[in-house]
């Protein structure tokens, strides 16, 4: 691990595991922290950082990515720093620098007033986080993007938990989706989750996405009172991975 202020114990990650770490962006409002977090971003990302014109924007996205930069490093010996990042066509970054860490996989989310990431070894991953402090927001949205399955289901509901149901639904099709590094080029309507309380968390697929429901493993959290996170982890030779949710501060 690097000798600077960026120096955690370091983490062991198996090849059967997935780790959250999630931060809650009002607990960091020092200036020394602003300071080493936008240090250690690329030239690029510090660019971007500085073009927000809404200091909560600015914030929210140098949080996120001091926390991509550290949780990585927490896992081997590469300063924070030193991580570069390359885009695939749909947008999402993967590690290109350095090569031999290539196979460390993470996907990040950020919402009001919280940040997560997931990191896993050479299987496909991704998160979703959602402030679901928001009403009158869920029917509008199912309605448009969720499948015919889906709309029934939310609606079959008593009203006064639609709308935390809602965001269930929401963080797991967004996981899903930015697992598959596809975002919405991945029509949200041809992929269905079922949820059920007694039972895992299920997915089916419209044939013409070609994907394999067993191959896929979901799991939904309450990081706190106010905000929903869901994540969606390729399995590996048909093993579930242990999941491992931390809260951190970079």
């Amino acid at each position: 691990m690097s000798d600077g202020p960026f120096s955690p114990p370091p983490v062991a990650l198996s090849g059967d595991e997935a780790h959250i770490w999630f931060v809650r962006q009002d607990s960091i409002c020092d200036s020394n922290s602003i300071d080493r977090y936008a240090a250690i971003l690329s030239d690029d990302e510090r660019k971007q950082w500085r073009r927000f014109r809404f200091e909560k924007h600015r914030h929210a996205y140098l949080v996120a990515h001091a926390l991509v930069r550290t949780s990585l490093s927490r896992y081997c010996d590469v300063d924070p720093m030193v991580w570069q990042f390359a885009r695939n066509r749909y947008g999402r970054p993967d590690i290109s620098f350095p090569a031999e860490w290539r196979p460390l996989r993470f996907n990040l989310s950020h919402t009001t007033g919280m940040v997560a990431v997931i990191v896993a070894w050479g299987r496909e991953v991704g998160v979703d986080v959602e402030w679901n402090d928001r009403p009158n927001l869920g029917a509008s949205i199912a309605n448009r993007y969720f499948s015919p399955r889906e709309v029934r289901d939310l609606q079959a509901l008593p009203k006064d938990i639609q709308q935390r149901a809602f965001f269930n639904y929401w963080t797991l099709k967004e996981a899903y989706i930015k697992a598959r590094g596809m975002r919405l080029s991945i029509p949200l309507d041809q992929f269905s989750f079922r949820l059920r309380s007694a039972e895992p968390i299920s997915i089916s697929f419209a044939p013409e996405l070609v994907d394999d429901p067993a191959t896929w493993y979901f799991e939904r959290h309450a990081p706190s009172k106010c905000h929903t996170l869901s994540l969606a982890v390729r399995r590996l030779a048909d093993a579930s991975p242990r999941v491992i949710i931390r809260e951190t501060v970079p």
